[in-house]
């Protein structure tokens, strides 16, 4: 050993130690410094819509129908918008809304068109995940606009997300049965930017839980938390854990939803983003209205909060469940990659920045 490589290693142990000795408000600092670093994200806001604007139709997803689509029309013509529908919006391959091809066709043309302003998927379904190798990440930044749906979007929120740092809304699809809470909810995120947008919980859902357990707002960590929402869909966040378009909870406000799957499913997706991420590094974990996810009347099993504490319970972070967003008609509209503020004492949910531009 050169007398070189021994005072090169006695510097690096006189350094090691000297981190060691740090006072912990400098190593809280440095902490801190870390998360705001990796809350400093590069996002792309869309062009906020107004009045008379065109919105493209599309069915990136599952398979439609006509009355499916009238009914989507319908709903886009009612709060003051046109309609162009996507060239591929009636294929069937299977139950998918035509082949990976045409879907990422209908894609890609409603960006690069100019004259549409927004992206409306018509459902979700299933088969988004099959579309994020084929997309052409470097179009949609150029032509940033806004892309709403949920449930199988989740898949392509994401993606955008990480490769286009494109804000997408979380938000009913066009077919919904759209009711006023989620309607006023959605043309403040989407054609009015402001900051400081609080979104109280639905009057609606809370009258629902009466009957409808599973429709009740519970508090398992109270508390206030700040961070970019992230989230959608627990099975697709579950599914695209340890791919390249995995979502990166860390000091986020992770938003999950689910609907008709039993318990142990949504233990087994709980568990995989917990291995992969840890909910403990998120900011806070938001739970939407769960539909149809408690077991069966027959079947040994968790209940749907037995299930959710497991993984809630031992954080401590804000943690609820039963907040108005999901497979719900009283649904409100999140902003992916927004800074927002998740307040369990009012329950409420304040956006911190526009989402639109």
């Amino acid at each position: 050993m050169s007398s070189s490589d021994k005072i090169s290693r006695r510097a690096f142990a006189t350094l090691v130690a000297a981190a060691a000795m740090l006072p912990a408000s400098a190593q809280a600092a440095t902490a801190k410094t870390r998360k705001q670093r990796h809350m400093k994200r590069a996002l792309i806001k869309p062009p906020r819509l107004r009045q008379g604007d065109l919105v493209g139709l599309i069915a990136p997803g599952g398979r439609t129908s006509d009355p499916s689509i009238e009914k989507a029309v319908a709903n886009i013509e009612a709060l003051g918008f046109r309609v162009r529908q996507g060239a591929n919006l009636r294929q069937v391959h299977g139950n998918y809304a035509g082949s990976v091809q045409q879907r990422v066709e209908d894609l890609h043309a409603m960006f690069a068109d100019k004259e549409v302003k927004a992206i409306w998927c018509i459902r979700g379904g299933s088969g988004c995940i099959s579309l994020l190798t084929s997309i052409n990440y470097a179009l949609i930044r150029a032509n940033p606009k806004i892309l709403l749906g949920y449930s199988d979007i989740t898949a392509l929120h994401l993606a955008l997300h990480r490769h286009a740092g494109l804000v997408s809304f979380h938000g009913p699809v066009a077919s919904s049965g759209i009711s006023d809470y989620a309607s006023t909810h959605l043309m403040a995120v989407l054609t009015e930017p402001q900051a400081g947008y609080t979104i109280p919980m639905a009057l609606e859902n809370s009258r629902r839980a009466l009957e409808e357990p599973h429709f009740a707002m519970r508090t398992v960590h109270a508390g206030m938390a700040s961070g970019p929402l992230m989230g959608g869909n627990l099975s697709l966040v579950s599914a695209l854990a340890g791919t390249p378009y995995a979502a990166d909870f860390r000091h986020s406000i992770l938003f999950l939803e689910e609907v008709n799957e039993a318990p142990y499913r949504l233990d087994r997706w709980m568990t995989q983003l917990d291995l992969s991420v840890g909910f403990a590094n998120a900011a806070a974990v938001m739970v939407g209205i769960c539909e149809n996810c408690g077991p069966e009347d027959e079947d040994i099993s968790l209940t749907l909060d037995e299930t959710l504490d497991i993984h809630l319970q031992p954080l401590a972070i804000p943690a609820v469940t039963g907040y108005s967003f999901g497979h719900i008609r009283n649904q409100f509209t999140l902003p992916v990659g927004v800074m927002a503020t998740l307040d369990t004492e009012r329950q409420t949910l304040t956006l911190l920045e526009a989402a639109v531009s």
